[in-house]
Parts: C-alpha cells; sequence; structure tokens
C-alpha cells in the first residue's frame, strides 16, 4: 500500500542530499549504491545533488573515487568510469569535511547548499541523512538550524537510523532534542526492514484478496511464527552489541514492526498517517508482562557459545572482541507476545531472533487451524496444518501450503507447497530497501517509517522485559553456535502444543512444489 503521491516531483523539483558520515559502512554499503540505482532507473533527473560530509579530509577525487568503488562491490547496477553516464552522474556529489559540533562549519554548508541548488535547478528541498550515532542526532538538528540550512525555499526533511535510543528515557530526551529544530513530519525514522519487497507486500496479500481476509482472524488462525535468523557473529561491533543485546538491537524495532505489519487492521485510507495509526493500535494492544514470572514464562533469552558453523569451528560470544568475559548479554531470543484486541484474542505470535543460527532468513509463518480430529480425512490421515509463509530474506516469495490426495493412492493425502518466488520472478536485481526509503524521503512518502509513538510504544513494551533481566540472569540459556538456539524457545511453542516450522523452504514431508518461476516454465 504506497501513498499515490506524483513520482514526477522529485525530478522536477530536485533535492539536494546531505550525508552525514559520508565516509562509514553504511554510507558506502547501501546509501551510495541506493543513489545510483535510483538515478539509473530514471528515479532521480538530473536535479539533484550529493553532499558527503564526515569528520576527515577527503580530496573531491578521493571521494569520487570512494564512491564509485562502492557502486561497483555493493550495487544492483555496474558501471563504467570511462562513460559520460558514470560522469554526468558524479559530477553531482561533492564532499565537505566537517566538525558536527562547530556552527562555522554549518553555516560553510549553507553555502556550499545554496550554490549546488544553483548549479542545478533544485527548488531548495534538501534531505538531511544522518548515518551517524544516536547521540550526535541533536547536536546536529540544532547546528543545521543555527547554520541557515532550515532556511529553504522548499521544503527539508531529517532521516535517521536507528537504535532511536537506548530505552524509553533515552528515547525521550533524544526526541525531544530533535523536537526541538524539526516538526514531526518532517522527520523519517527508518527501520530498514519496512522497505523490503516482501514486507510492504504484506498488506497487499492480506488486503486484496478475498479468499485471505476472511480468514485473517483468531477463527482461523491457530499462530503466526516470525523467524528474523542471523549466521554471523557480534564481528566487529561487539563493543556496541555487549550494551545493547539481541532485544534492543532486533526486537524492539524489526521484530515488533513485523508483528504489527501482520496484525494491523485495514485502514480506512491508503494515507501514511491512517497506515501508521493502526500499527499504533496494534502496539497498544500488546499484552504487557506485568511480573518476572510472566516474563519468565514468555520470554527466552540465549548466548551462543562454541560451535561448528559451515565446517568451521566458531568462538563463543564471550571470548568475540570487546565483549566482557563474564557478560550476561543475549544475543538471541524468543517471545510468545498476544494482541489483545477483537481480531487477535488468544492466538499466540512466536517471535525469535539470533545470532550464529545456521541460515540468515527472514519469514513469517501463518499456521491456521488444523481440521477437526473426527473428520472422515482427518481420521484416516495424519493431516497437517495449513501454512501461508512470507518469504523476506534472502529469497522474497511466498508459498501456500495445502494438503492433496497423492496420485495414483487410494485416498492417501499429502502436503503441497505452492510457491511464488517474487525475486525470481523479476531477476535478482531487485530493489534494495535503502532505495525505497530513499525515494520514499525523498517524495514525503512516510508510510514505512517509524512515527514517535510507535517507537516509544515499542520501547516501553520492550523495557519490562530488560529490567526484569538486569535484575537476575539465572535464566539465560546458551546455544551452540550453529544450531536454532536454547531449548527453552523449543519448550516454549511446545507447552501450548506447537513447533518452530523449519524455516527456507525445508518443510519436512513435502512431496510436491507447483512453481511459477519463469526459469521453470
Amino acid at each position: 500500500m504506497m501513498l499515490e503521491t506524483n513520482q514526477e516531483a522529485v525530478k522536477q523539483s530536485g533535492v539536494v542530499f546531505f550525508i552525514f558520515g559520508a565516509t562509514g559502512d553504511l554510507a558506502r554499503r547501501k546509501l551510495f549504491p541506493a543513489l545510483y540505482s535510483l538515478y539509473r532507473e530514471g528515479k532521480l533527473s538530473e536535479k539533484f545533488a550529493v553532499v558527503g560530509l564526515a569528520r576527515r579530509e577527503r580530496s573531491p577525487e578521493q571521494f569520487h573515487e570512494d564512491v564509485y568503488r562502492s557502486i561497483q562491490e555493493f550495487a544492483r547496477y555496474k558501471v563504467s568510469e570511462d562513460t559520460e553516464e558514470w560522469r554526468r552522474f558524479v559530477q553531482h556529489f561533492v564532499y565537505l569535511s566537517l566538525d558536527i559540533n562547530r556552527v562555522e562549519d554549518f553555516k560553510q554548508l549553507q553555502g556550499t547548499a545554496n550554490q549546488l541548488e544553483k548549479k542545478f535547478g533544485i527548488a531548495g528541498n534538501r534531505l538531511f541523512y544522518l548515518a551517524l550515532a544516536p547521540d550526535l542526532f541533536g547536536s546536529v538538528a540544532h547546528n543545521l538550524k543555527a547554520g541557515g540550512l532550515l532556511e529553504c525555499e522548499g521544503w527539508h526533511r531529517l532521516v535517521i537510523e536507528k537504535p532511536f535510543g537506548f530505552d524509553l528515557p533515552s528515547a525521550e530526551k533524544l526526541n525531544k532534542e530533535i523536537r526541538g529544530v524539526f516538526e514531526e513530519h518532517e522527520i523519517y525514522r527508518i527501520d530498514h526492514y519496512l522497505g523490503k519487497e516482501m514486507v510492504q507486500n504484506i498488506d497487499v496479500i492480506r488486503f486484496a484478496n478475498a479468499f485471505f481476509e476472511p480468514l485473517w482472524n483468531n477463527k482461523y488462525i491457530a499462530n503466526i511464527q516470525i523467524t528474523l535468523s542471523e549466521t554471523v557473529g557480534v564481528e566487529e561491533r561487539g563493543g556496541y552489541y555487549d550494551h545493547s543485546g539481541a532485544l534492543r538491537d532486533m526486537g524492539q524495532n524489526h521484530m515488533l514492526q513485523m508483528v504489527t505489519m501482520m496484525a494491523m487492521e485495514p485502514p480506512s485510507r491508503l494515507l501514511p498517517e491512517d497506515i501508521r495509526d493502526e500499527k499504533v493500535k496494534v502496539l497498544r494492544s500488546l499484552r504487557p508482562f506485568t511480573t518476572r514470572e510472566e516474563i519468565r514464562q514468555h520470554v527466552v533469552r540465549g548466548q551462543y557459545t562454541e560451535g561448528m558453523h559451515n565446517g568451521k569451528l566458531v568462538q563463543g560470544y564471550r571470548e568475540e572482541d570487546k565483549v566482557h568475559p563474564a557478560s550476561v548479554t543475549e544475543t538471541y531470543f524468543a517471545a510468545k507476545v498476544y494482541v489483545d484486541n477483537f481480531r487477535w484474542a488468544g492466538v499466540p505470535f512466536y517471535i525469535r531472533t539470533g545470532k550464529r543460527l545456521p541460515l540468515k532468513t527472514t519469514e513469517v509463518v501463518v499456521e491456521f487451524k488444523n481440521m477437526p480430529d473426527n473428520i472422515y480425512h482427518a481420521h484416516k490421515t495424519n493431516l497437517q496444518p495449513n501454512l501461508l509463509v512470507f518469504r523476506v530474506q534472502p529469497m522474497e516469495g511466498i508459498y501456500i501450503k495445502i494438503n492433496a490426495k497423492n496420485p495414483g493412492s487410494e485416498g492417501a493425502i499429502i502436503p503441497v507447497a505452492m510457491d511464488f518466488c517474487q525475486s525470481c520472478q523479476v531477476g535478482l536485481n531487485t530493489p534494495e530497501a535503502y532505495e525505497r526509503l530513499l525515494y520514499d524521503a525523498a517524495r514525503g512518502d512516510s508510510t514505512y517509517f517509524t512515527r514517535w509513538d510507535e517507537v516509544a510504544l515499542a520501547w516501553k513494551f520492550v523495557d519490562r522485559i530488560a529490567a526484569a533481566w538486569s535484575e537476575d540472569d539465572r535464566d539465560l540459556e546458551t546455544y551452540a553456535a550453529g544450531s536454532w538456539g536454547p531449548k527453552g524457545a523449543e519448550e516454549l511453542l511446545a507447552r501450548d502444543g506447537f513447533s518452530w516450522w523449519p524455516v527456507n523452504g525445508q518443510e519436512a514431508g513435502e512431496s510436491v512444489w507447483v512453481t511459477n518461476r519463469p526459469d521453470k516454465l
């Protein structure tokens, strides 16, 4: 569900992108490649400019070489330096060394912005992307105002990355600093999972298909499982991660956002605020954990130890660089949450995420209630429940598992999976999440960005769990690297008569695949 904005507006009026942290990993891996893809696909005209900003010194030639290498390594489209297209594209990029605490540097930046807007015919539209640590957001916002950069003829917007605070009090403080300069409608808080094709497709599949929406409730759905698994450890992020943990790093944002997408009501209009209103209603309906015992019963935390991954022995979390040798930080958590409203009352949402798991994947499994045991087919055959699965990454698509007669048999029933591969249909060259989100921010479409009340409600829910964990670490379980997590995560579902469904198409017992992949037709 996308806001019906004028897609030509960005090309006609133009925009200046200010990337703070232009020498960092995010800019190199995501932002520069995203801008090039938007340019290649005609979503950016020649009326744009990119100002790279960081503390270190870089010559124009060095910066252009940085951008070129970034695109060569990470972009969907490749480029050659000796082409006219590349020369046209890179002329829009400039670099300034800037101290974010010096107002004079921002005044110099204002002069550069005015020159670029005049050079490329840009109507004073400015998008400030802060690829920086959150504790710097407030300083940058105030200096943008003090330096005169918000006194432009067009619009100005601020795009910020997670984490938005460490808990609710720190998030409130950060929000207060930013709101002292920018209005809420000018703030775009990125959760890159909301830019993924299949996450955005969830609402379309739900609300645009008559045979799904009538079943999307507690009468027909037994449970919903959301898995976000990573194969890597903490890598070079040990210092940050040991302070954060899986709950704050992934639970407060990605996981709860996925819950809202699955549980939200149909919005009255396809407008950003109406869509985000429905997501907020879900967060308000989350059943809070009020006691330590409730948290112990509904939430599992684990930490990986030494184990085998892809045939290689990998070290445990406590042996990672910059991690305290006696750390009790969780690298895995699973939870059973309830959305206490009329549609979802009694339906468990099982969520899990962790590092050093066997596969890197994100999937949402909707398990429908099984047929009554006393009917004819169920009495003769061990029927499996119907499933609807959204595959978010690495391959994008959906599949539905139903029961059907085994051809040539005397009434034997087998599970049949009907598979739709989104990324197979349009090729591997599918738009990246950051391309969509950058373009949406430039167009003023805030649908897939998180609003402040979403952030606050998510922190309020997560803080209760984190507070209980800080008081007692006796329930911290361990799991071997390369396994699917601690034993408690399996028991979490087993107590309700369920189990985690295998992910990435590894469903046991599937006998038939009906695909619509073009390479198979």
